[in-house]
This record gives structure tokens, sequence and C-alpha cells, in this order.
């Protein structure tokens, strides 16, 4: 057997308690990678660092977790691990950069169904008994945490992928369903915990906390999928720590606590960047659709250009900021607008990017896709540190992003968007938009910047536009 023959090499040297000893600082070691790891990532420079150390850390905890006497057989557990890491390499290789939204849902989704799964065997094995009230709240948050993160994230991936309507999904008598729905988890949950052996009710929690996960993401729209997103990473991260509680084992509840709270504090920032309350968010009430209050009277006329007329533009200009959105990923443009920052800047013009919180599908979603581009990380720069420079920006290039630069949310006080933060584009001496057609943002108002007298409108795909741009700076220099 493999597993006798592993626990043979491994205590050869060494006694149960230098053993259990050598796994405590194991598991020590990768929990300080992990915490190490979320750091670095917090800024784009540091962030491949970041992740090489996570990866660390999750190869340590994974090789310890292996080499514990507490392992009954190794046999399936690396037959798991072999299927698992073929899956996962053939998806980072093969799944371009613009599904990166569709993947992280995918992984959400699966690493919650590990922990539900983790849950139920341990409750079906007898690992509970009538008295283990403890082990029994930790069980139960695992196993409700983890099954509506996993129907929840499945909803997400489709609405993403385009196999579900994008838009939210709305039905008669829904706000009363999902009341019940919670109802009977409260209820149940509640009276497992007094009563661990009633393992049909159990079951029950499983069941309805599927039910919950989709009711919970159905009436999301796909604009909503940032705050979805982080959400979701929250309670899968909560749904490994009550894993770690209900196995005792440090390393799951240090990473679960980890991946929770970052969640949960990007869930916040996610949220006041899209002028959405947190209570609202973890009652799945955020992505309801909203009445639209009647909107005021838009002045001004569209000004149409072609490429070649917003090249001329941006060959005397002295500085541009270039703002990206969901469209350039529809469009796949990252490469394209590389390109044109490259010539922009062999030419002696200051550019940057504005990043929106919440532009695209996933946080930092833009940060990904203009990393994928090999984007100088110094280029990019958060809303708030941009915001003031617009005034004296000679061009803002908007490429396919709407609600996030639409001036309505910073004057118009019957607009729904109103009081969400936005990009101050408005103010540039000269605006470009790159979109394909007139269609309004996921709120479904009409956008003021494109009425405004500064701002030229530029139709077509965003990255045959951008490739417009450098061919038209090249003609000029020629």
């Amino acid at each position: 057997m493999i597993d006798n023959y592993v626990r043979k090499l491994f205590t050869s040297f060494a006694g149960d308690q230098e053993i259990r000893l050598i796994i405590g600082i194991a598991y020590l070691v990768a929990s300080v990678f992990f915490i190490m790891g979320l750091k670095f990532m917090s800024s784009p420079r540091t962030a491949r660092r970041g992740m090489f150390m996570a990866e660390a850390g999750m190869a340590l905890a994974i090789v310890t977790t292996l080499l514990d006497q507490e392992i009954i057989s190794l046999e399936w557990i690396l037959i798991g691990l072999f299927i698992g890491s073929i899956a996962g390499y053939v998806m980072a290789i093969y799944t371009p950069m613009t599904a990166m939204p569709q993947r992280t849902a995918l992984s959400h989704a699966f690493g919650a169904l590990a922990a539900m799964l983790v849950g139920v065997t341990k409750y079906y094995t007898g690992h509970v008994k009538g008295d283990d009230h403890g082990v029994m709240i930790a069980i139960g948050l695992e196993v409700l945490l983890g099954a509506m993160t996993f129907t929840g994230s499945m909803i997400a991936f489709g609405k993403l992928q385009g196999t579900l309507p994008g838009a939210p999904i709305q039905y008669k008598g829904q706000n009363l369903i999902n009341f019940a729905i919670i109802a009977a988890l409260v209820g149940s949950f509640g009276y497992l915990v007094y009563n661990p052996g009633a393992s049909m009710l159990f079951y029950v929690l499983a069941g309805v906390s599927l039910v919950f996960g989709v009711s919970l993401v159905l009436p999301i729209g796909a604009a909503d999928m940032p705050v979805v997103m982080s959400l979701l990473n929250a309670y899968a991260g909560l749904a490994g720590c009550a894993t770690g509680f209900a196995l005792n084992n440090n390393v799951l509840i240090i990473a679960g606590a980890l991946d929770g709270a970052s969640g949960v504090i990007l869930s916040i920032i996610m949220t006041k960047a899209m002028n959405r309350s947190m209570t609202n968010v973890l009652f799945g009430g955020f992505g309801a659709v909203q009445e639209v209050a009647a909107a005021r009277e838009v002045k001004g006329t569209i000004k149409g250009q072609t490429a070649e007329e917003a090249a001329s533009i941006l060959d005397i200009a002295d500085s541009v900021i270039i703002v990206p959105g969901y469209g350039m990923a529809v469009s796949q443009a990252q490469h394209s607008c590389k390109k044109l920052v490259d010539y922009l800047i062999k030419k002696g013009k200051t550019v940057r990017f504005a990043i929106h919180p919440v532009a695209g599908r996933m946080p930092g979603h833009m940060n990904v896709l203009l990393a994928e581009a090999g984007v100088d990380y110094d280029l990019l720069c958060d809303m708030e540190a941009i915001n003031d420079d617009f005034p004296t920006t000679d061009v803002s290039i908007v490429i396919g992003a709407n609600d996030v630069v639409n001036p309505a949310a910073k004057e118009d006080k019957a607009s729904p968007i109103y009081g969400m933060p936005i990009l101050n584009v408005d103010a540039s001496r000269t605006v470009m938009v790159l979109k394909r057609g007139m269609n309004p943002g996921f709120s479904g108002i009409e956008n003021e910047l494109f009425y405004k007298d500064n701002c030229v409108m530029v139709f077509g795909d965003a990255k045959k536009t951008l490739d417009g741009f450098v061919a038209g700076l090249v003609e000029l220099d020629a």
C-alpha cells in the first residue's frame, strides 16, 4: 500500500511527537505564505510574486497533509490530485483572459462543492455525536455556505458565459419564496445545533442551501458580477474556514478566514463603487431591477468621428488617459490598446489608464486583461489616484465603458445611478468614446457624456478602432 510505504518512510527518522511538531510548523509556514501572498497581491507590481508565494504555501499545505498520519489511505487522494492537477492545467492554458470571470466562478464552485462534500461525509460517517453541538455548528455552516456558493457560482458562470440570460431573472412572489428559504435554513440549522442526531433535517439543510444559491444569484444582472464574484469568494472562504474547524485543521481555518475576510472587504469596496448598500448585497437584493425614475432630458448632439480623424487629435495631444470597460474585454482589444499606448509613449506623450473598481465582470478584470497584453503596471491608476487629473488631460479614450463614466451619477438626483462614484472623464479637454452603438449601460439610462460638447463618438469594434488609431498616427508621421 502506498500509504503504508510513505508512513514508514516518514516515521523512520522521527517519532509521533516530532512528526506532529513538524506538521504544525509546516502548516504555520504555509499560513505565513498565504498571508504574505495576499499582502503582495494588493499591488499590481508585486501581484505576481504574491501568487507564487500563495502557490508555494498551498503546495506545502498539500504535501504536509499527505504526510499526516491521520490519513487512512492515499490511493484515492493521489488519484484525485492527479486528475485535479490535469484539469487545472488545461483550464489555465486554454481559458482566454477574456473568460477569466467564468473561470473564477468555476473555481469558487469547485472549492465550495469540496467543502460541502467534506461536511456531508463527516456527518454521514457518524463523526457527529448527539452532544457535539460545536462540531455541528462547524459542519452545518460548512454545508450551508458550501452548497449555496456552489450553485450560486454555477449560476454566475452561466450568466457570464451567456448560457443563461445576463439580465436579472425575476418572478412573481420571489421575495416571499426567498424569505421562506431563509426561514427554513435558519430553522433547520438551529434545530440541528440543538439536536445533531436529526439526520433527515441535515440533508434538508443541504438541499435547501443548494436552492438558496440559485435564488440568490438568479435575480442579479451580469453587470453586477464584480460584487457577486467578491461575495461568492467570501462565502467560499468562510466555508473553507468552517471545514477547518470541522476537521480540526489549523491551516484550513487560517486560509479560509483570510479568503473570507478579504472577500468581505472587497465586497464592501465594490458596493461603494456601485453605490449599493452592504445590507442589500448580503440579502441578495442588490440585483433586483430598480424602477428607473423619469430621466431628465439630455441636451446636446452626438458627434461622430472616424478613426483617422480621431488619430489627428491624438497626434497633437500631450496627455492621454484611457478608460477601459467591459467592451474592451468583449472585443479583445487589450493587445491593440497596448500597441496604441506604446506608439503614443514613443512619440513623447504621457499615457495612463484609469481603472474603475467595477469595470468588467469581476474585481480586477481590466487589470488582468491589460497585464496579459504586457501593459506596464506603473501606467495603471485607481480611480482615487487619477480622478483629479482629468481636467488637465488633453484626451480621454473610453473603451467600452458606460455607467462608470456617466455624469448623471453626479448631476441628476433622479437617476438610478446617482451617488455612484464615477471617473470624471467629462472634465477632460476632449473625450473619445469607442462603442459599437448607442445601447445604454446596465442601468438602462442614456449616458449624458455622449452629448457633451467635448465628446466625440468613434463607432465600431474597439479592436479595429484602436488599430485604426495606430495606422492613422503612423500615416501622420510618414
